[in-house]
């Protein structure tokens, strides 16, 4: 009779943003740095609160091992936003951690447990990120590692 409607599927570019940080996030929860880098652009820059911009995939690497060596972190009470033309997102988490080796600069590490509310601010191009900022209070961790 009629010929059927083609459907039209489009992606909603919001949508694309969140999921591209949620998956950076699953990552890092299971421990999984190929994980993370896979949702990063070819040019890409790390930002945070206390410190040097870290540029580039390579450092990011080098920084997320030796994280893994010094914390264990996971994050809970994910709550994760994408602009709607995709181009920015943000995140807001419970850092939830244990400080296993003692970091340069640092108080010692002594398996201390911390809680602290941090955030993430995304840049993202072609759905991968270009760039996140991450904040927390340093010297609410310190209080709670006894520094």
């Amino acid at each position: 009779m009629f010929p059927e409607k083609k459907q039209e599927t489009s992606v909603n570019p919001a949508d694309t943003a969140r999921a591209t940080i949620q998956t950076y996030y699953d990552s890092f929860n299971r421990g999984d740095i190929p994980g993370m880098l896979d949702c990063l652009h070819a040019d890409f820059a790390h930002h945070v609160n206390e410190g040097t911009a870290r540029l580039g995939k390579q450092a990011f690497a080098e920084f997320c091992a030796h994280m893994s060596e010094t914390y264990r972190e996971t994050l809970t009470e994910m709550v994760v936003y994408g602009s709607e033309d995709g181009t920015r997102g943000a995140a807001e988490f419970i850092v939830n951690g244990t400080y296993l080796k003692t970091d340069p600069g640092l108080p010692e590490a002594h398996g201390q447990t911390y809680v602290l509310p941090a955030g993430g601010f995304f840049s993202l191009k072609d759905g991968k990120i270009t760039r996140v900022t991450t904040y927390y209070n340093l010297q609410e961790w310190l209080r709670q590692v006894g520094g």
